[in-house]
């Protein structure tokens, strides 16, 4: 088969210049697509990230309704297998219990992707529910990070991390209950940005407030893709629970200028959990680069009771996740997970979650409450908190501790053991703060690390902002300029 790019020039491209080529007439919607399936094929078998490609949408991009006259012009972009469905098509959410679950309706945001000119041409992996740290059951699939296959992508948007990175395509979907879109950039070397609460709908089925620390979003290699999506992407559907929020100008503009001087703090330790000494390290060394672009920076925390934060973030995942496995039941008429198609952990989780009382709830949300507040008050005084996306190095492919076929037969135990690894990502989730992970580091095992920039709440575009100018600064090259071992190019 004859592409109509080479792979070098592919990769070269993000995703708005591509649009571009094809508004241009250089390029047609159908061959973007040719190119991106044909990149699966090259890189799939080495590194698992995808589940299914859509021949059909392949063929005929028009074909489930991309808009091929919007902003994106029909560019290929795979759905992470779990949240917003698409009609007619498989979501299994990396699941034995899931397998032939078939969406009968687009969800709204879906319907936002296609009117974007977006063209859904597959679905990636996940861990079974989104629960635990990479997609990594051989009962299911493994997926392995495309800068060294002996390792982990993290996740759980493990997929659409890999698929990024590997430069299948530019951009791709992702969703984030607690790191899931910025941990997997941080470990792949993408972008991964988590929106403040109220910018993605979780329509029909849930909303800010039933979600609480859900968020949608995307992996990209730049970070005018990443605006791009968002601008065209965001937006409340009848009937959310709470205002939505907008900007005085899309991101795609406001990140042509610098964002002024910035007070920007450092952290490497949230209470009870630090990070190693290299990459705390790697975080001095970026709070340096950071200084010569002309901001303030200095070590310093938010007043916080870590402790309690996290004890009500677990409560949090406890009993949404068993909210969600004992729906996922009741539709299959069953009243107790199968142990042959549920995995261990998920199922004690469900055991420790399901009768988790209002008291309890409450309780949670008076900590996520005071939380917020804490880092309100600090936000007062500094602009950007920057942090490591992960505390420990990236893990090896099988390390069973951070998945859920764990064997270990405490939930509580388990979860300590994540935060371990990923306690700087989920109080943004809790607090409804925007994040981002920015490809800045490397682990001494040579893998890409994330930096962490958080903000206070709608405070997105400054985070853009920033991102925008460290691009600037490396001239485009993440990542040292540097790509994976299993690439297309």
């Amino acid at each position: 088969m004859t592409l109509p790019m080479s792979w070098s020039e592919w990769a070269q491209h993000d995703g708005v210049a591509l649009a571009a080529r094809v508004r241009n007439g250089e390029l047609t919607a159908k061959e973007l697509a040719r190119q991106a399936a044909a990149g699966v094929a090259k890189v799939n078998p080495a590194l698992s990230g995808v589940v299914e490609l859509f021949d059909d949408v392949i063929a005929d991009p028009a074909k489930d309704g991309a808009n091929l006259s919007g902003p994106f012009a029909g560019l290929p972009f795979l759905m992470k297998d779990l949240g917003p469905t698409m009609k007619g098509r498989l979501q299994e959410m990396g699941s034995l219990l899931m397998r032939g679950n078939r969406a009968a309706a687009d969800t709204f945001l879906t319907g936002k992707f296609r009117h974007a000119g977006l063209n859904l041409i597959g679905r990636t992996t996940t861990p079974e529910f989104g629960v635990c740290s990479s997609a990594d059951n051989p009962a299911v699939y493994v997926t392995r990070n495309p800068w060294n296959t002996d390792y982990t992508t993290c996740g759980s948007s493990a997929g659409s991390a890999a698929m990024v990175a590997a430069g299948v395509v530019p951009i791709a979907h992702a969703t984030d209950g607690g790191g899931s879109i910025r941990i997997p950039a941080g470990v792949n070397g993408n972008i991964g940005l988590k929106v403040s609460r109220g910018v993605f709908s979780l329509a029909p089925h849930m909303s800010d407030l039933t979600g609480l620390v859900s968020i949608q979003g995307c992996q990209s290699r730049s970070v005018r893709d990443t605006a791009a999506f968002v601008d065209h992407a965001r937006g409340p559907a009848p009937g959310e629970f709470m205002p939505f929020w907008t900007t005085a100008q899309p991101y795609c503009e406001m990140i042509k200028r610098d964002p002024g001087k910035l007070r920007i703090a450092l952290s490497h330790t949230w209470g009870d959990y630090t990070a190693t000494p290299h990459i705390a390290a790697e975080l001095e060394k970026t709070g340096r680069f950071l200084e010569g672009l002309g901001h303030h920076v200095d070590y310093t925390l938010p007043e916080l009771d870590f402790r309690a934060a996290f004890a009500a973030q677990t409560t949090c995942y406890i009993s949404n996740f068993a909210v969600v496995i004992s729906n996922m039941l009741a539709a299959r008429g069953l009243t107790t997970p199968p142990e042959d198609l549920i995995e261990p952990m998920n199922i004690r989780i469900w055991e420790a979650g399901r009768h988790t009382s209002f008291a309890e709830r409450a309780k949670m949300q008076g900590v996520f409450n005071t939380t917020s507040r804490g880092f309100g008050a600090f936000f007062e005084q500094w602009d950007v908190i920057l942090t490591p996306v992960t505390a420990l190095p990236t893990p090896k492919v099988g390390t069973k501790e951070y998945l859920t076929i764990s064997d270990n037969p405490d939930v509580l135990d388990w979860f300590g053991n994540l935060w371990r690894n990923f306690a700087f990502t989920p109080l943004a989730n809790l607090c409804g703060m925007p994040a981002i992970s920015l490809p800045m580091a490397t682990h001494e095992h040579g893998l890409p690390l994330g930096i962490q920039a958080i903000a206070k709440q709608a405070k997105d575009g400054l985070l853009l902002q920033l991102a925008a100018q460290i691009e600037r600064a490396l001239d485009g090259k993440w990542n040292g300029g540097k790509k994976p071992k299993v690439h297309v190019g």
